[in-house]
């Protein structure tokens, strides 16, 4: 069984209506920029997989920068709903460096997405191959992208992506997999709905870890059925948690969101998700 290092990158604050949708169509964005009622602070995992074939580094985290005048386009409303406190040492290199693991020597990294709090570390990982979704990152690049929360002009200059390609290989309910090893123990899966080509990472075991990034902000809302404000496809996100709870019905699994701050004790207690 690898072993899986939780890196927690900083924290984030968001309103009550981005981490659970109210409202219908347009009004679900108008919640979040003018909700009242904000989150706690909510912690900004990133994940390390020390594995017998390589380091794997599932998501990257935040960055410091953020806190840097430019860093987000000040006209965006939606970075005036969001609140950030990364230390230079929350960083996904320095903190991986207390493991004994030097960024130099990951392997893979797998970006679930192209948000700023996922792909923020890029810039540690110039050695590493990096996997991303094709759909996710030329949307990303798109015409529309900073509108829909991406900011590319904030990635390393150096970096090509890899893209992830999906075979038919069903896991479970997920008719498409593919593997990022040649043990077939760490798997990618395409979980859309927070983005329309979020990818989650299971890693197989007793019980497995689901790395579900932004599937949804904690368990609870996950086996409540809810969605995220920001998901763009209610209908999308809500079959996607339907998939994740049949898996969860399937096998012992840690459902870990890359926002929840019960991830830590969940795994200290081995509570598995339990799907009603």
């Amino acid at each position: 069984m690898p072993v899986i290092h939780p890196i927690r990158t900083g924290s984030v604050q968001i309103k009550r209506a981005q981490m659970e949708s109210r409202g219908k169509g347009m009004a679900r964005s108008a919640h979040i920029l003018f909700d009242r009622d904000w989150s706690e602070w909510l912690p900004i995992f990133a994940w390390a997989i020390e594995h017998e074939e390589g380091v794997i580094v599932v998501d990257t985290g935040e960055t410091a920068r953020v806190h840097t005048p430019g860093y987000f386009p000040r006209w965006h409303p939606y970075f005036k709903a969001v609140h950030f406190r990364v230390e230079p040492e929350d960083e996904i290199g320095p903190q991986l460096k207390k493991l004994g693991i030097r960024p130099a020597d990951v392997r893979q990294v797998l970006l679930t997405h192209l948000h700023s709090d996922h792909a923020g570390g890029l810039a540690h990982f110039e050695k590493s191959r990096i996997w991303v979704s094709q759909a996710d990152y030329e949307t990303a690049r798109g015409r529309f992208g900073v509108l829909q929360g991406y900011l590319p002009r904030n990635w390393p200059g150096w970096w090509k992506p890899e893209f992830i390609r999906f075979q038919d290989e069903p896991l479970g309910p997920f008719e498409r997999s593919v593997a990022l090893t040649r043990s077939g123990d760490v798997v990618a899966i395409p979980t859309p709905g927070h983005t329309p080509a979020h990818v989650s990472v299971l890693v197989r075991g007793m019980p497995s870890w689901f790395l579900a990034g932004d599937t949804s902000y904690n368990e609870s809302l996950l086996r409540a059925g809810k969605v995220d404000g920001v998901s763009p496809d209610v209908a999308v996100s809500l079959a996607t948690g339907k998939k994740i709870l049949a898996l969860a019905r399937a096998e012992p699994l840690f459902y870990l969101p890359a926002h929840d701050p019960d991830n830590l004790a969940r795994i200290a207690q081995r509570a598995v998700l339990v799907a009603e």
